[in-house]
């Protein structure tokens, strides 16, 4: 097959002229240079499909991905669900097929693999495929569970397809069943690799890829890199390209930030005196971030008694509940979305205004990747954060993350929506104790929100245990930070501030002399042993008070922390060293790898571990985990989980059941499968196509049963005896339908 002719001009698409002059050459360059697909170096088929699709700009995924994915290298490319992705891995696929060096085996022809987490991801990228791919003749096919595995085979061991779009089990199956050769293969993608690895499609995806050709090009596409990911990356890719949008990881400079301290037994009034604030017309919308999926239960049933309509999600909700409670969100047939940690991945609300975290974060990436919600796409949000005094230590760990200054309700004149970013205050307490009122009755009037109270209490101490702590640094500072006392000027009027002010003024005195000194007499013994102290001590008790008066001055800054020197209390000597001797380090080691751009850096400051959320979650983690004192890592005890494995020819381990023989005995019923796999097979009957109604299914079967019985020249005693009862039964309708017919006509 040659290339096609170039019949028909693209619109947008100058047709190819054979003569041209310099000027008219450089015009095209430089029109070239617009960053639109034409520039990609695409060849006309593959241009005649995306123009059909309707596509006309390129993605900024698509813009940063494709020209690298053209050039034969491994990219590893971080991206959010609707963002294009599909077409960064389909478009390069296509193109590398139709390429001269890309020499079609006959019978062997399957050159591209593309593995998918889901049945419905899966049929979506073909559907994909096929339409991009329409004027470029490869042939595409789907491999996956939950279909007939005997049309599967029909599939594959025929003329196979061009491309493969499969989920990594069923696949696999089809890998071991057949003994099918992967050494053709020319690119493999893995779409939604997080998600792979959520589902545990892991074993699975090793296997696979120790069968794949050394000479492959991976594409590897993620909502977000988990540490397991990262591992399979550097294992699996070969020198991998890390494109990711940086705007996952930055915080947008639209983003307006507030702390607000809070005891930890007031963060459920605190959530509504917010939630009252912040629901406006203008915003009408907030999302809720809650450690557990029993905090969010609890605070679904506290917003349904308080008249706020809310809906939740968390990990172990079914998916389709989850994207019904999504789409009754986005659809605005309710003001609150209560989530989780796990089921926030990929959450994408372009029109999301606010964001409130009622169990703060444990880890800064965390705290990004929960506020990185709102303020998209050029818009303002705001991020609310209760901050309780276990907490406080988390708080510093990001305030040194983000690079920003907390600041204190006296530091700051304006109020209400005025008021700036980064302020650290509390809640007025007449509001916050009337809110706190109304939750106690709620909890002891309602069986149902006392219970959920109760097991959201028990799920919080399983959560600590295992959730990340603080770095030892940050734990220090937080021991002689106090919590605000004044009240954040977004919740508090100006007049409420300067009571606040004033009270916390109040709080801070402290009188010259002791009580000891106040009450008695001058020639008390209990005065005269308080001046003695002061004569010995004075100076120390002055210098106590003045830093007891401000504690807080500069431990909210940053520079000051980060300049502090460690103090020791013995001085080591150090080291002589004569003028021969080598280190084994570089001097200038720190600085060339903060300078070094390279996957394995990149990886590591992109990689986001989320925990469970939920004991059941955390409990199956640790069970099948054990610290190997040799790899200095955690690792599996049990990873075949009590199943029946057998080891593959690559020294894998998968499920027995993945060679059952049912291929053999396909290939016995199936005459025309036993021709010479060298020879064409053109009298090779075609194979139905892998996707068909329930009912014609049902027919075909129907129909074979039918066939069978009739080849059968001899029938045995069951069929004899089943026939006879047959005839039986239609010879008695037909009598009793004669003998009412008769009755009938003679009345």
């Amino acid at each position: 097959m040659g290339k096609p002719k170039v019949i028909d001009d693209l619109p947008g698409f100058e047709a190819p002229v054979k003569e041209e002059s310099e000027n008219a050459t450089q015009a095209k360059k430089k029109k070239k240079a617009s960053g639109g697909f034409q520039s990609m170096g695409f060849s006309f088929p593959v241009l005649k499909g995306i123009t059909k699709r309707g596509y006309k700009q390129p993605t900024p995924i698509q813009r940063k991905t494709i020209p690298i994915a053209l050039e034969n290298k491994d990219v590893v490319a971080m991206a959010r669900t609707g963002s294009g992705k599909t077409a960064c891995f389909v478009l390069p696929i296509l193109e590398r097929l139709l390429s001269a060096d890309a020499k079609i085996k006959h019978g062997n022809n399957l050159r591209a693999l593309i593995l998918s987490p889901t049945r419905e991801l899966a049929l979506q990228t073909l559907r994909f495929v096929r339409e991009l791919g329409k004027f470029t003749g490869l042939t595409s096919a789907a491999i996956l569970g939950g279909e007939s595995i005997e049309q599967q085979f029909g599939v594959m061991s025929g003329t196979t397809p061009d491309i493969v779009v499969a989920t990594p089990g069923r696949f696999l199956h089809i890998c071991i069943e057949m003994n099918l050769k992967l050494d053709n293969i020319k690119v493999v993608v893995f779409d939604e690799a997080d998600r792979l690895f959520e589902l545990g499609f892991g074993e699975q995806l090793r296997e696979i890829v120790a069968r794949l050709p050394s000479s492959r090009q991976t594409l590897l596409f993620s909502a977000t890199l988990p540490k397991m990911l990262v591992e399979f990356a550097k294992a699996g890719l070969s020198d991998p390209v890390l494109i990711r949008l940086d705007v996952d990881w930055k915080l947008p400079s639209t983003l307006w930030l507030g702390w607000i301290a809070t005891r930890a037994e007031l963060k459920t009034a605190a959530l509504l005196i917010l939630l009252d604030k912040v629901l406006t017309k203008q915003t009408p919308q907030a999302v809720v971030f809650a450690a557990t999926r029993h905090h969010v239960e609890y605070l679904h049933l506290i917003l349904q008694k308080a008249g706020i309509s809310s809906t939740y999600a968390y990990s172990g909700l079914d998916p389709s509940a989850r994207k019904i409670a999504l789409g009754k969100f986005t659809n605005k047939r309710c003001s609150v979305l209560l989530v989780t940690d796990v089921a926030a991945r990929g959450l994408d609300l372009p029109s999301l205004d606010t964001v409130i975290n009622y169990n703060f974060p444990a880890k800064p990436k965390l705290f990004v990747h929960r506020v990185g919600r709102s303020a998209r796409a050029g818009r303002s949000g705001r991020a609310f954060s209760l901050v309780a005094a276990e907490d406080v230590a988390h708080l510093l760990d990001l305030q040194l993350f983000l690079g920003a200054e907390l600041k204190k309700p006296s530091q700051v004149s304006e109020s209400g929506d005025q008021c700036p970013s980064g302020v650290w205050g509390s809640i007025p307490t007449a509001q916050l104790e009337i809110r706190h009122q109304d939750v106690m009755a709620w909890e002891k009037n309602v069986s149902e929100i006392g219970e959920a109270r109760r097991v959201c209490e028990r799920g919080w101490q399983q959560y600590v245990r295992w959730r990340e702590a603080a770095s030892a640094e940050a734990n220090k500072r937080a021991k002689t930070t106090p919590p605000p006392v004044a009240p954040h000027p977004y919740l508090a009027a100006a007049v409420e501030t300067e009571q606040a002010n004033m009270v916390e003024q109040i709080k801070n005195y402290a009188p010259r002399g002791t009580i000891l000194e106040l009450g008695g007499k001058n020639d008390s013994p209990m005065y005269l042993a308080m001046k003695n102290k002061r004569r010995v001590h004075g100076k120390t008790v002055l210098k106590t008070r003045e830093n007891k008066q401000h504690p807080d001055a500069d431990l909210l800054k940053i520079n000051e922390v980060e300049s502090k020197p460690q103090e020791t209390s013995k001085k080591k000597k150090g080291v002589v060293r004569d003028e021969n001797y080598i280190s084994h380090f570089a001097s200038d080691q720190h600085t060339e790898t903060g300078m070094a751009v390279n996957f394995h850096s990149g990886a590591e400051g992109a990689a986001l571990e989320l925990a469970a959320d939920d004991g059941s979650g955390a409990r199956a983690h640790r069970s099948v985990l054990r610290w190997d004192r040799k790899r200095k890592k955690m690792v599996h005890v049990d990873p075949d989980g009590g199943k029946k494995m057998i080891r593959t020819e690559s020294g894998g381990r998968v499920s027995a059941t993945y060679r059952s023989g049912r291929y053999d005995e396909w290939r016995k019923r199936n005459a025309a499968a036993e021709q010479n796999d060298d020879g064409p097979r053109d009298n090779a009957p075609k194979t139905p196509s892998e996707f068909r109604p329930r009912w014609v299914k049902h027919n075909e079967r129907i129909t074979k049963k039918k066939s069978e019985a009739a080849s059968k020249e001899f029938k045995n005693k069951q069929q004899i005896v089943k026939e006879r009862l047959r005839k039986e039964k239609i010879k008695m309708r037909l009598k009793f339908k004669s003998k009412s017919k008769g009755k009938k006509r003679k009345k």
